[in-house]
């Protein structure tokens, strides 16, 4: 069994920064493949950005890229996001998630994952 544990969301204006923890307990971190989802209210949940299990490539959605930056510390056990020049449409529940090695997808679809934070709300204003 595996937890993930978001924390580093918050109330920003626009152009501001936030980075993203989230902290997995459980089984070997190293294996996973890890993203980022979000979800505003009355929305789908979307695609963020993914890291893989090994390399770290990293996947970003396009409405984030160059923006947004995922990265993973397997030693502390922890996925961050780093998120700049932050805009109102940014705002929503971000979500982290892992892939168990077992377990090939493509990191775009939220079906690919298999363990799930409780996520961390991201307001940002105008």
């Amino acid at each position: 069994q595996v937890q993930l544990v978001e924390s580093g969301g918050g109330v920003v204006q626009a152009g501001d920064s936030l980075r993203l923890s989230c902290a997995a307990f459980g089984r070997t971190f190293s294996s996973f493949a890890l993203g980022w989802f979000r979800q505003a209210p009355g929305k789908e949940r979307e695609f963020v950005a993914a890291i893989s299990r090994t390399f770290s490539i990293t996947y970003y959605a396009d409405s984030v890229k160059g923006r947004f930056t995922i990265s993973r510390d397997n030693a502390r056990k922890t996925v961050y996001l780093q998120m700049n020049s932050l805009k109102p449409e940014d705002t929503a529940g971000y979500y982290c998630a892992a892939q168990v090695p077992d377990h090939d997808g493509n990191y775009a679809y939220s079906s690919s994952y298999d363990y799930w934070g409780q996520g961390t709300q991201v307001t940002v204003s105008s």
